[in-house]
């Protein structure tokens, strides 16, 4: 699917432990050249969320970082730190673009919760200017949405099992939570059912651990994914009152034991969902019915290459926009895999692309769709590549931008 990219003679491992240092060569270089009316007129802001704590742990960023990207190379500079925070590692905008919404996966907030930061974005240099903070009444949570209208912030606690609905306020800033569910008991196994041959990524089945909350494209439901339980639960949304009641009298769907469903992304049509299990690897399609917000298994398939043996944790999914090809990426094999959509809903492998980095976490395609971004995280950059309209083949750019341990991206359009 891309050039080999590696050299003759030098082993995988050693080429990346040298991706920081090139990173951080092409970054001087990028703002060095960045001073034109042109490159800056061409370019899109991105903010970056990264994990903090002590250097060399894995945990090597300090906050929240602004990018300028170049709309027609995918290139990332003019890195400038634009927020202190602990470990922001998800970040969202709100629908108005004037706010920005983080995450702090800590679990020493409150009463062992982590919590929930908001943010006013300058709207002619992009900087942060802190509103508040708020509990996000569970430990380490992993995810934060906004719902359609604006006015309320859901939030997925993976250390406190549980899922929380924040207002939003007429300044941006979030008031305390106005609902909250906790998941209760119904592990799955340690072992997943579906991983590869000599597979020894298993982790997250020693309890409920809620990973990802969402709402649907119509903002009627609200989906949330729990990896210990193997569970994708979903939700009615009150748009008035952020209450979220059952969808049903059994409102969720239960994966194979100890797969451990992380993330999920839905059809541009609304129709299909797709989610991804962190420890066997795998992708299942649902049929959504936006009426019920019930769901329907269809089709399951492997994000890693055929015949593989061995251990990585899947993590992250995404859909194109134009509803034509899905992207799932792996941890430790250290790939992002293509895939074709077909009508039914199944997926039709197009191969794989190596992430030019170690560890990769959340991946993002721009606004325009023409790239691909993955935040590799042990090797501290944010790697670009083209995306094919017509084949939706990923091709490396041979961009690399260096960021201390990067986790989400979004940008600002």
């Amino acid at each position: 699917m891309t050039e080999k990219l590696v050299p003759h003679g030098v082993s995988r491992r050693s080429f990346l432990r040298n991706v920081a240092s090139v990173a951080l060569v092409h970054s001087a270089i990028g703002r060095a050249q960045s001073g034109s009316s042109s490159s800056r007129t061409n370019s899109i802001r991105a903010y970056v969320g990264t994990y903090t704590g002590v250097p060399g742990s894995g945990s090597n960023g300090e906050g929240i970082y602004l990018f300028a990207m170049n709309a027609s190379t995918g290139e990332l500079t003019e890195r400038r730190l634009v927020a202190r925070a602990p470990n922001p590692s998800w970040i969202v905008l709100h629908p108005t673009r004037r706010f920005l919404y983080a995450v702090n996966e800590v679990s020493d907030y409150r009463a062992g919760a982590g919590s929930l930061s908001s943010f006013a974005i300058d709207a002619a240099t992009g900087d942060l200017r802190a509103l508040n903070t708020v509990s996000s009444e569970g430990g380490d949570p992993a995810h934060v949405s906004i719902d359609a209208t604006g006015r309320f912030a859901f939030v997925a606690n993976y250390g406190g099992g549980s899922i929380a609905v924040l207002p939003i306020l007429a300044d941006g800033s979030l008031g305390a939570a106005v609902d909250l569910h906790r998941d209760v008991g119904s592990v799955g196994n340690l072992q997943p059912h579906d991983s590869p041959t000599g597979s020894f990524a298993f982790s997250g089945h020693d309890a409920p651990h809620a990973h990802m909350i969402c709402a649907d494209l119509a903002n009627k439901f609200v989906l949330a994914t729990d990896l210990g339980q193997d569970r994708i639960y979903s939700y009615r949304f009150d748009p008035v009152t952020g209450k979220l009641t059952p969808s049903s009298d059994r409102a969720f769907v239960t994966l194979p034991p100890g797969d451990g469903p992380r993330h999920f992304a839905f059809h541009p049509g609304g129709h299909w969902l797709f989610a991804i299990q962190e420890e066997s690897s795998t992708i299942t399609t649902f049929a959504y019915d936006p009426a019920t917000g019930t769901l329907t298994a269809r089709h399951t398939v492997s994000a890693l290459p055929a015949g593989f043996a061995g251990s990585s944790f899947a993590s992250e999914i995404l859909v194109s926009g134009n509803g034509k090809f899905l992207y799932a990426a792996n941890r430790l094999h250290d790939s992002i895999a293509a895939f074709g959509l077909e009508e039914d809903g199944a997926l039709r492998s197009l191969g794989e692309a190596s992430t030019m980095g170690d560890y990769p976490g959340q991946c993002r395609i721009d606004p325009s769709g023409s790239f691909l971004f993955a935040c590799n995280r042990r090797s501290d950059s944010i790697t670009a590549f083209s995306i094919h309209p017509d084949t939706g083949m990923l091709t490396f750019t041979g961009r690399y931008a260096a960021v201390g341990s990067p986790a989400c991206i979004t940008f600002a359009t």
